[in-house]
């Protein structure tokens, strides 16, 4: 099979999240091209997903902005225009979450959510970030069972022991120093910045809005960091910790936080009355039902056949609550299997993307978080901050502390990580839902103190990752359009209830 054909069939899911990757037509474009010129050459797309309005091409960038007569590799992009030319004002970027999240069909899909206004106002602009189909992809060849996402982000043996954790962390990582070629040494959150500029020039554009989710706020930051001058309004939505020290290390350990902000939410749900996928009849009941039926599955695991890994233990329960607590229309997902393992059984196994997609997105997220920033390398470092985690954070067992394939990532850091700071224009709009098990408020915090003058933040008394036309409420959503169509912002940090 073809790449280009792989492309169109495949559909992968991301850490929270969906992302359907579309096809793109090449074409060069370099960031040196006049402002107010766009040199792309726009085609119809070739995904399935996309609005028939929806127009895709591909610029050239350096693999390594540090040599940009070096070799290049291709980044797809598309758009759909403003729907009102008259009240254009310019473009406003959509940057997805991961990393290993593409935001190529967004244009067609979370863009059409945005009210009129701010359809009229801005061509709405997605993008395949490095590495990630279709635009120029890596793959790190993992083994099957490495693609679990109790893998990806490991959790630690029902002991504590990282004995395993760090013998499958170098076996990742040989991997994807043997597959992922030259490409792979050159993902990180700064070069993705650098890339959105050359997508800036190559649009013909002076200035960029931009709308970052998850992931992504932490990419819009860096880039407003790296090329304030360049920017507009900019969104950030369910916002990650910036510590230029810790980088993905601390969005890791951010969930130890999130789920004790979000778990209260599921377990009042869950002891509902009426509720047909009750678990408990008190909401005090819920959690430690939850670290009972954990445990028991730690040591009497159950045959899971057709998933991955192919038993219901306790780290798969424990990872099926993470990702069930991002949005609270993913609660029955969880309590179902509760109440399936609690009669000794399981559900149907739940579907998987393409193993293609998979190890692509796979590859991507690595390379990113491994490269932004040095891990430890010693086990002992690890035992010692997961038997703290454990102890503190029972529902997340030492996961956030764990080693991952960082911890025998063969490179180091070609650059330090970009400190964000207040010097630059007063153009960021922070939004943020009260519980968010991936990007919680302590963190979110962080970057809103970082940003200091160049930013307000709306608080949203909601629960779920991604805020803005998704998980928070009315008046979020007033206040991020409202910036969006207009740029007026609240005086001050402002609180949604």
């Amino acid at each position: 099979m073809t790449q280009r054909t792989r492309i169109r069939r495949n559909t992968a899911l991301v850490g929270a999240s969906a992302v359907l990757l579309g096809l793109a037509v090449p074409v060069t474009a370099t960031a040196s091209a006049p402002p107010g010129r766009d040199t792309l050459a726009w085609t119809a797309c070739e995904s399935a997903a996309a609005d028939p309005r929806q127009q895709c091409a591909t610029i050239r960038v350096p693999m390594d902005h540090a040599d940009p007569d070096g070799p290049h590799i291709d980044m797809a992009v598309s758009r759909i225009p403003s729907e009102k030319p008259a009240a254009r004002r310019g473009t406003l970027l959509l940057i997805p979450g991961g990393p290993g999240g593409s935001s190529l069909d967004d244009p067609s899909k979370k863009g059409q959510k945005l009210p009129q206004e701010v359809r009229d106002a801005y061509d709405l602009v997605g993008f395949a970030p490095r590495g990630l189909a279709p635009s120029t992809a890596v793959d790190c060849g993992l083994e099957h069972g490495d693609l679990a996402t109790s893998r990806l982000r490991p959790w630690p043996a029902p002991d504590g022991s990282v004995d395993e954790n760090l013998d499958t962390a170098r076996r990742m990582a040989d991997a994807c120093a043997r597959n992922g070629g030259e490409l792979i040494r050159h993902l990180s959150t700064a070069n993705e910045a650098r890339d959105i500029d050359r997508v800036r020039a190559a649009l013909g554009e002076r200035r960029l809005s931009a709308w970052g989710v998850s992931y992504g706020t932490y990419v819009g930051a860096v880039y407003s960091q790296l090329f304030p001058h360049r920017t507009d309004r900019i969104v950030l939505d369910s916002n990650d910790d910036p510590d230029p020290a810790r980088v993905s290390r601390a969005w890791l350990a951010g969930h130890e936080q999130g789920v004790e902000d979000t778990f209260p939410h599921f377990a009042a749900w869950a002891s509902a009355p009426g509720n047909p996928d009750r678990v408990a009849r008190r909401a005090a009941d819920v959690r430690p039902l939850f670290l009972r039926l954990a445990a028991r599955l730690d040591r009497e695991p159950i045959p899971w056949p057709g998933a991955n890994p192919e038993e219901l233990n306790g780290n798969v329960l424990r990872q099926t609550m993470l990702d069930s607590l991002y949005s609270p229309g993913r609660y029955p997902a969880l309590a179902r299997l509760m109440r399936a393992a609690q009669r000794g059984t399981v559900p149907p196994a739940p579907a998987a993307p393409p193993e293609p997609v998979l190890q692509n997105v796979a590859a991507v997220g690595a390379g990113t978080l491994c490269n932004d920033v040095a891990w430890p390398r010693t086990g002992a470092a690890f035992e010692k901050d997961v038997a703290a985690s454990r102890a503190k954070y029972p529902l997340t067992a030492g996961m956030p502390r764990n080693a991952m394939l960082c911890a025998a990532w063969p490179y180091p850091p070609r650059e330090a990580p970009v400190r964000i700071t207040d010097r630059g224009p007063s153009n960021v709009l922070l939004v943020q839902n009260e519980r968010d098990v991936a990007t919680p408020l302590a963190g979110a915090l962080k970057l809103r103190q970082a940003l200091g003058r160049r930013a307000v933040m709306v608080t949203v008394d909601a629960t779920g990752h991604d805020s803005y036309l998704a998980n928070g409420n009315a008046c979020g959503d007033r206040t991020v359009s409202r910036f969006l169509a207009t740029g007026e912002r609240p005086d001050t940090d402002t609180y949604c209830r």
